[in-house]
């Protein structure tokens, strides 16, 4: 059984920094994404890498400030979050797929974390 895990929200001022980790256990987890969710919204796909990491998405709203990354040898995801808005406050998802291709649809990752909040305020 796949198990994700992610870490590293919080409270920040905007233009602040944040880095989410998403760790997996229990099995072999190959494209990943991160998603995010506000309240009364559907959950959006933030950014995803293939296994190799050689591709990449990410959507127009946070090009240029978030990057997304991978250590396969721990098992790991990460999303480096810079210059953060107020916009960007949701919670933040984690999502594994079991192909290695990149993927942008929700349906498309079976397995996902619990979800960890960011909230960018003043």
């Amino acid at each position: 059984q796949v198990h994700l895990e992610e870490s590293g929200g919080g409270l920040v001022q905007p233009g602040a920094s944040l880095t989410l980790s998403c760790k997996a256990s229990g099995g072999g987890t190959f494209a990943m994404g991160w998603f995010r969710q506000t309240p009364g919204k559907e959950r959006q796909l933030v950014v995803a890498i293939s296994w190799d990491g050689g591709n990449t998405y990410y959507t127009e709203s946070v090009k240029g400030r978030f990057t997304i990354s991978r250590d396969n040898a721990e098992n790991t995801v990460y999303l480096q979050m810079n210059s953060l808005k107020p916009e960007d406050t949701a919670v933040y998802y984690c999502a594994g797929r079991t192909v290695g291709l990149l993927a942008m649809h929700e349906d498309d990752f079976p397995h996902w974390g619990q979800g960890t909040q960011v909230t960018v305020s003043s």
